[in-house]
């Protein structure tokens, strides 16, 4: 699988309240969450965000609350990859469960700046800053986990393995 779009960049500690805040909480559909995707934190993110952009931030993105809201919005917004140096756990668990490609690559958060075209090559374990020219090493997605995302989240690889929709 690989995605290439402008960077969304961010600092460390991005918590789920600024990815989804806690008012719009009263709905699970996601074309509604996407309208409201990073709001708290960058108010013009829903006007620029193209469909196979990709957000790039610093340490513990998605910290705070395990809400599932989160990664859903960010999704649905349509962001192709989340990289970051780091991952809180829960959000990392839920971002692979919704069909969220996410992946670690501190060094490729380090050089990357808000516009900057990235191409995410998650089956190589690469991160590429086009525009900058550079390449890094991130790790590969097992294939397993390549399926979950491929078939939207762990729901709807589940529905495919048991015999569909019906399941």
């Amino acid at each position: 699988m690989i995605f290439e779009g402008k960077a969304h960049t961010y600092g460390r500690d991005v918590d789920t309240d600024v990815i989804i805040p806690a008012r719009y909480l009263t709905t699970n559909d996601p074309d509604e969450l996407a309208k409201h995707a990073m709001e708290d934190i960058d108010a013009e993110f829903v006007a620029r965000v193209r469909p196979g952009d990709v957000i790039v931030a610093g340490e513990n993105f998605g910290c705070g609350s395990s809400r599932e809201h989160a990664p859903v919005a960010i999704r649905a917004s349509g962001v192709a990859v989340v990289v970051a140096a780091s991952f809180a756990r829960i959000f990392y668990r839920n971002a692979i469960n919704t069909g969220l490609p996410i992946v670690v690559c501190a060094d490729a958060v380090t050089d990357a700046e808000n516009g900057d075209v990235m191409r995410v090559d998650l089956s190589a374990g690469t991160v590429e800053n086009v525009t900058k020219g550079k390449t890094y090493r991130s790790e590969a997605f097992p294939p397993f986990m390549q399926e979950l995302i491929d078939r939207g989240g762990l729901l709807e690889y589940v529905k495919s393995r048991v015999g569909g929709e019906g399941a």
